[in-house]
């Protein structure tokens, strides 16, 4: 049975084998039709009022690329191991987020499967994915997506993304998927002749916004809940993140983003497993994590930009763009920043932001840890900057231990456990000539529109292949011992995290930090995390104690007096 919504057409065909089959219209603008032999493999197109054929915008598998037919998928073909997979939950967890292109030289899921014991023997929980669905050309980030219920052919297709879900679940990992419902790429994007599905008038940087309030959007909203509820239910998915949520136009009482987590839940409910949806915003608003039956949107999480840019700070130096929030005033120690993130979440709770020029955020201290994910890295915060750089492995090692002894949510991004030298960069591959050649240019607005002037002409194209190359994670980089060292401290504070409930402590009223100039001290139950941000060696007065693990082996304790080496941290057990 072939099912398409096109309430504003007057006649609609489905195209099989070159042979037109008219279909019948249904309740609701839904049009359908009845293909005598027509199955799994079937390749297919509508037309519309005697138009162009299209794929189908709710097509499974699109094989030869955007551009192409679709070709029916039929999902109970698949047969899955993971029936002793009892799902994983977000509390007490460390998600590792990567990119399936870049993350093996041959950037494939079943390449990706090869690396997951590397995962376990590190000890996180969950894998977040970038986002699959098809795109243009062969290697994207992922957020130009347009058949956002198919899984692209250039990492493996709708049963190579199952087959590493399902390896991904016998190792004991979790999956989230990155999705996104704020806008569609700009290439193929061929919903809008079947109907309403962009709003009239609101658009965002990355185009025009999807129709979540307006006329006809009741079935625009189950396009993408219904979207949802497939990667949760017949890809196995534990989780999504939502890009860019403050992104999503809704002006309706009962707002999207309400609406999908009831969704989830129901659908938890009837597979057994926790379901998770996690919220990127720039919003700092608690309500998206505040339960709906207390009025908020009921998502499991949001990830928290203000932890990041305050470990950011703290740990490099940097005080360009939005980062100059984050300096800790006219004294210039970021520790300041620090302490109020590890205490209360959001830097900006109602405070004013220079970088906004206006006040921002709302107050979120009530809110449980763990419904913060935070990181020190990501691939918004270094494919964003100008040269893909990633912050260094000196100040990495100490980011890592602010973060994964942190009331939050912990997120790696692939490669920092070794601290990777190779780059994660802003990378497209459009077909049309006129988006391949603008794209460098609109990447040179968007940094001069966050601040970084200086950076707008050090980027490199796009759409050059290199770009892509340069990104492709070195592994053989863990055969030397500086990186080898490294991952061993990223394992040592994982496994400190998951021996020691202290650690992971989810309650932000039971997180209290001491600070002065370039140090700070963080109290984590039997536990204090003592940081020295600073370029010289500092002595701290501690209760007595012993050290439990310490970044440099000049670290020293003598009675109660901790010396702490220049840029370096130690934990320790009172």
């Amino acid at each position: 049975m072939f099912e398409v919504w096109a309430p504003e057409a007057g006649a609609v065909e489905v195209e099989v084998d070159g042979t037109r089959h008219a279909m019948r219209r249904g309740n609701g603008g839904w049009w359908s039709a009845e293909v005598p032999g027509a199955g799994h493999g079937t390749d297919y197109r509508f037309r519309l009022d005697g138009g162009d054929p299209l794929p189908d915008p709710r097509t499974r598998w699109q094989p030869e690329g955007i551009f192409g037919p679709s070709r029916v998928y039929d999902h109970d073909r698949f047969t899955w191991s993971d029936d002793l997979w009892k799902g994983r939950a977000l509390p007490g967890s460390i998600v590792y987020e990567l990119h399936i292109g870049t993350f093996t030289p041959e950037g494939t899921f079943e390449a990706a499967i090869g690396k997951l014991e590397h995962l376990v023997a590190l000890g996180v929980d969950f894998v977040e994915v970038m986002p699959v669905p098809p795109v243009p050309g062969g290697h994207n980030w992922g957020y130009d997506g347009v058949d956002l219920w198919a899984v692209t052919d250039n990492y493996g297709g709708p049963d190579g993304f199952k087959r590493f879900v399902d390896a991904c679940h016998r190792q004991g990992l979790g999956v989230i998927l990155d999705v996104v419902y704020n806008h569609l790429g700009p290439s193929g994007n061929f919903l809008a002749p079947f109907g309403p599905y962009f709003h009239s008038s609101a658009s965002s940087f990355w185009g025009q916004a999807v129709n979540l309030d307006g006329p006809g959007s009741d079935e625009v909203r189950r396009y993408f809940i219904g979207n949802a509820l497939q990667w949760l239910r017949d890809y196995h998915v534990d989780g999504l993140r939502l890009d860019a949520v403050h992104a999503l136009h809704d002006d309706r009482a009962v707002h999207f983003l309400e609406e999908l987590a009831g969704e989830v839940d129901a659908l938890s409910a009837a597979v057994g497993r926790p379901l998770t949806l996690i919220a990127e915003s720039d919003l700092n608003d608690p309500r998206l994590m505040t339960p709906r039956e207390a009025g908020g949107y009921g998502l499991a999480a949001a990830w928290n930009d203000d932890v990041h840019h305050a470990l950011h700070t703290a740990v490099t130096g940097e005080r360009h763009g939005y980062y100059d929030d984050f300096a800790g005033g006219p004294s210039g120690s970021p520790a300041a920043a620090l302490a109020k993130v590890l205490t209360s979440a959001y830097y900006h709770d109602g405070t004013y932001s220079s970088f906004r020029r206006r006040s921002h955020g709302r107050p979120a201290g009530h809110v449980p840890g763990h419904r913060f994910v935070v990181c020190a890295q990501n691939h918004d915060q270094i494919g964003n900057r100008a040269e893909g750089d990633r912050v260094d492995p000196e100040a990495l090692r100490l980011a890592a231990g602010l973060l994964l002894t942190s009331p939050f949510t912990p997120m790696l991004f692939m490669g920092e456990e070794w601290g990777t030298r190779t780059p994660f960069l802003f990378f497209t591959d459009h077909v049309e000539p006129q988006l391949r050649e603008g794209e460098a240019d609109r990447r040179r607005r968007e940094f001069v529109g966050f601040g970084y002037d200086d950076w707008a002409d050090k980027a490199p194209d796009p759409g050059e292949e290199l770009t892509f190359l340069r990104s492709k994670l070195d592994w053989s980089e863990l055969e030397q011992d500086a990186h080898r060292a490294h991952l061993d401290w990223y394992r040592a504070l994982i496994a400190l995290r998951r021996a020691h409930p202290d650690l992971s402590d989810p309650r932000l009223d039971r997180v209290r930090v001491e600070h002065e100039g370039s140090w700070l001290v963080v109290h984590r139950g039997a536990f204090r995390v003592a940081a020295n941000l600073g370029r010289s060696p500092v002595a701290l007065r501690v209760q007595p104690a012993e050290i439990v693990l310490a970044s440099d082996p000049g670290t020293h304790l003598d009675g109660d007096d901790l010396t702490l080496p220049a840029r370096s941290l130690a934990i320790l057990r009172v």
